[in-house]
Parts: structure tokens; C-alpha cells; sequence
């Protein structure tokens, strides 16, 4: 909880708390439409670049694991900039990789350092941001994330477009994360800005009472936390987890498609930018919609939308006109993805213990990044020994199964909150 004496105030985290996140999205996005294209000129086939692909949310899942750690530990900044040090680190790896089992490396250490940096600005977020405001907060902060996917593949298609070499867009991951690094240290630390949080002590995993919190409590272990609230995390984050799912796979399949149809690379990474674009137009409007009426009238609709889509694109790959149906389901997974922006950190928050949000956030993300891990991973099995189309179909599915459970969840355990 925040000092009451200081009313919150969206613009003034404009700087020290959103613009590091849209030039740390940006970086990332930048190489994740044209990553198949790079697997495959170090000899990776079309299953063996999804598998590449897949190793950017491999490596969140497995930075899920000490993230709400280290950001306990040593700050939200401090865990930021380390990020961001090894993000340049993995850009150098995959630029130099001779091979895909190399490339897939790099692409594992950039999820790596994501999932440490998104989870750093989550946990401030969840303990700054007072209730009635929390979704608008957090859907601005997917917002950025989408605001990044926007900036990164247009600037990456004109980049390609340019030089002709699918590589150069590493090169905007490096210059993305050094801005990234360079707003951290020069702009004000946001607990300096907006004073020192307030903790207060639950006893269960989303339950919020005040109270004092105990110094052994910053030491909690991921696993621990896991244990504690295996019933919430074994209910709605199975919902959350679908929704992980859901879009992870969406992030591998419209590339892989894209190249199965014989769109070119700059084409794809157009198309996939301008989607992009109308995804983060809709962010806070998403945040508006769950403050207002509720979680999930965001999530709901989401998944049913995001769903169809994918349903229909895996009816029209030998279609005259698949390069249409492409751009038109693009668009609408755009409009799901943006109806539902921030769902996924508004849940993690409103779950969270206000004493100390990080190591329950990171199990949290633990349990959602886990399903968006296995997405990909499904869709290159799938792709691998059937086709493409029936992976495709079945993510969509998902999609149905998701709206199920958050409607059966959200009201079971967050009855406090509309």
C-alpha cells in the first residue's frame, strides 16, 4: 500500500516506471517475428526453428524460478539493470551462433532476462498502485509490452528491408537495451519518486490484511510460496496458464505460418507490426473494462476471440487466398490479445500478499509461463509429426477451455473483487 498523502497519478510513473519497460519490449520484439528466418539459414528445419522460437519462453519460465528472489533481495532497479546486462550478453550469442542448438541458447538467455525484468516491474506495480486503479496501472504496463511489439517489428522490418539480412534486427535488441540500461541509471529510482511501499502480512497467498511484515519473509522460496497456495495456483493459475498458453503459442504460430505460406520475412514482420499496433491500441481500454465491470469481462471475451481465430486460420492454409485469411486472423488475435491486455498481472496482483508481492508473483508467473512454455513446445511436436494446421488448431481450443475456467475461478477466489 501506498503513503495516502501522495494521490497516485498514472503520468507521474510515466517515465521511471513505463518507458524502461516499452524500450526493454521494443529490443525483445524486434527479433522474435524473424527468429524461424534465423534458425533456418544455420540449418534448422521448420520444426527445428518453432523449437528455437519456443526457447524465448523456455527461458521466462525458468527466470520465473529465482526472479521473485532476486528482486527481494536487491531491489527492483538493481534487478532490472542486471537483466538488461545479460540480454546484451545472449543479442552477442545468438549473433555469432553457428548453429541452431547455439542460437537457441541466446534466444533462452533473452527470455532469461525478460522474465526477471517484467517480474521486477510487476511486483512495484502490485504494491504502489492503490485497488480501484490497479487494472488501468497494469493494463498500461502490457501495454508497453505491446507498445514495444509495435516499435520493435516495424523498425525490424524496415531495418531487413534495408539491409537485406534477417540478422540486423539484433542489432536494435542492443541498441533497445542499452536505451533500456540508460533510463535506469539516469532517471529517478521509482521507490525514491513515489516514497517507500508500506508492507502489510497475509496469511494466505490472496488474502490481504495490514499488519508488519517479518524480515524472514523476503527469504520465502519460490517453492514454498507454490506449496502454500497449491489451491489457487492449481485452479485459476491453471486458467492463467491457458491464457499464457494461448498466447505464447499465437507468438510462434503466425511466423511459422507467415513462412509456410511464402510470405517474405520483411512482409511478415509488417504485418505482424501493424497487428501489434492495433493490440496496444486497445490496452487501456482493457484496463478501464476490469476496473469497471470486472476481470472477466477482459479475460472471457479474450480467449473466446483469440480462439475463433486461431480455429479458422487452421482451415485455410491451402486456401488461393491464404495470405488474406493470414492478415485477417492476425488482426483479430490482435483485438483478443488487446481486450485482454494486463489480465494476467492483474490476477498475479489482486492473488498477491501486499507484504511481499515478488516471490508469490513469481510463482505465480512460475505456473502461468509454464503453460505459455509448453504452447510453443506443443506447436513444434505437433508441427513435427502431423502439420502445422492441426497445431494451430489445436492452441485455438485452448482458447475455449480458458474462458471456461476463468469464469468458473475468478469468482471463487477473488469474491472481493468484481
Amino acid at each position: 500500500m501506498t503513503d495516502p498523502s501522495r494521490p497516485f497519478s498514472l503520468r507521474s510513473a510515466i517515465l521511471p516506471v513505463y518507458l524502461p519497460t516499452l524500450l526493454f519490449a521494443a529490443g525483445e520484439s524486434a527479433i522474435i517475428p524473424v527468429i524461424p528466418v534465423i534458425a533456418g539459414s544455420v540449418g534448422a528445419t521448420l520444426a527445428i526453428a518453432g523449437l528455437v522460437a519456443a526457447m524465448l519462453t523456455v527461458g521466462i519460465v525458468m527466470g520465473d524460478i529465482p526472479s521473485g528472489w532476486i528482486v527481494s533481495r536487491i531491489g527492483e532497479r538493481n534487478a532490472m539493470l542486471w537483466a538488461s546486462l545479460l540480454a546484451l550478453i545472449a543479442v552477442l550469442v545468438c549473433l555469432t551462433a553457428p548453429n541452431p542448438a547455439v542460437l537457441g541458447l541466446g534466444i533462452l538467455l533473452i527470455g532469461l532476462a525478460t522474465a526477471v525484468f517484467a517480474l521486477a516491474r510487476h511486483a512495484f506495480l502490485t504494491s504502489y498502485v492503490p485497488l480501484p486503479y490497479r487494472a488501468r496501472a497494469l493494463s498500461t504496463l502490457g501495454g508497453m509490452f505491446r507498445a514495444g511489439s509495435v516499435v520493435g517489428p516495424l523498425l525490424s522490418a524496415a531495418l531487413i528491408a534495408w539491409t537485406g539480412s534477417a540478422h540486423s534486427a539484433f542489432w536494435l535488441t542492443v541498441i533497445f537495451t542499452l536505451a533500456t540500461t540508460a533510463t535506469l541509471i539516469f532517471l529517478p529510482d521509482p521507490e525514491a519518486t513515489f516514497g517507500s511501499v508500506r508492507r502489510v502480512e497475509t496469511r494466505r497467498g490472496y488474502a490481504q490484511t495490514p499488519g508488519e511484515v517479518e524480515a524472514d519473509e523476503e527469504t520465502q522460496g519460490l517453492w514454498r510460496i507454490i506449496f502454500e497456495s497449491r489451491h489457487v495456483l492449481l485452479r485459476l493459475g491453471s486458467a492463467a496458464a491457458i491464457v499464457g498458453a494461448l498466447r505464447a503459442g499465437r507468438t510462434v504460430i503466425l511466423p511459422l505460418w507467415a513462412l509456410s505460406i511464402g510470405i517474405r520475412d520483411s512482409d511478415t514482420a509488417l504485418i505482424i507490426g501493424i497487428a501489434s499496433a492495433l493490440d496496444f491500441a486497445l490496452f487501456f481500454t482493457s484496463g478501464q473494462i476490469m476496473d469497471r465491470w470486472g476481470r472477466l469481462w477482459s479475460g472471457v471475451p479474450s480467449m473466446l476471440t483469440m480462439g475463433t481465430a486461431l480455429v479458422v486460420l487452421s482451415f485455410t492454409h491451402d486456401f488461393g487466398s491464404a495470405v488474406p485469411w493470414f492478415i485477417a486472423v492476425a488482426f483479430a488475435l490482435a483485438i483478443g490479445n488487446g481486450v485482454g491486455s494486463g489480465i494476467l498481472l492483474t490476477l498475479g496482483s489482486d492473488l498477491a500478499p501486499e507484504s511481499n508481492p515478488a516471490p508469490f508473483l513469481g510463482a505465480f508467473r512460475f505456473t502461468t509461463d509454464t503453460g505459455a512454455a509448453l504452447a510453443p513446445l506443443g506447436v513444434a511436436a505437433v508441427t513435427a509429426y502431423a502439420s502445422l494446421s492441426l497445431a494451430t488448431g489445436l492452441v485455438g481450443g485452448l482458447g475455449f477451455i480458458g474462458a471456461f475456467l476463468l469464469l468458473r475461478y475468478v469468482p471463487r477466489f477473488l469474491p472481493h473483487i468484481k
